[in-house]
């Protein structure tokens, strides 16, 4: 099966976002990188329309995949199919690994089929007090860390995989 992972920053106080329409501009320079090169290896990337209209763009040198029911995007396959089936389908057109870029809403989805592989967390050192948290429901999972590394003094990446039950 396709390997997939989630891949997030989050604020030292745990939130994605501030709300629906802020922007990933709030990330380190360090965690843009990290995110560029990771996603451009696995080669796939699937978000909500949301996350996509943050970025304004379909994301270069990846097959960009957006789940909406009711929007197309021009340069993205828009796609409202199940996470299995999705990955099913991506994995038969040769695709050997997908990023699940967010947002929320996103996120829980796939965690809760129990098709994620792996976490990247970017820990960024602000406070929001307030916003958007890595799932918006319930989820049972366990994790354990793989790797953790600075990406700069301030600036910390975990690597979790999932254990699978």
């Amino acid at each position: 099966m396709i390997h997939t992972f989630i891949i997030a920053a989050i604020t030292a106080d745990g939130f994605i976002a501030k709300n629906d329409h802020h922007l990933a501009s709030w990330t380190s320079k360090e965690d843009k990188k990290f995110f560029v090169e990771r996603t451009k290896q696995a080669g796939v990337v699937i978000m909500g329309s949301k996350t996509f209209e943050t970025f304004g763009q379909p994301l270069k040198g990846r097959f960009n995949v957006v789940y909406s029911h009711d929007k197309k995007y021009e340069g993205v396959e828009t796609t409202t199919k199940t996470p299995a089936d999705l990955l099913q389908e991506l994995e038969n057109r040769g695709y050997t690994e997908a990023a699940i870029c967010g947002g929320a809403g996103i996120y829980t989805m796939f965690m809760r089929t129990k098709l994620v592989d792996t976490m990247y967390i970017t820990i960024e050192p602000l406070i929001f007090g307030g916003g958007i948290g890595i799932f918006n429901g319930p989820i049972d999972v366990s994790l354990n860390l793989k790797t953790f590394k600075h990406l700069s003094d301030d600036v910390l990446l975990l690597e979790y995989g999932i254990i699978k039950r």
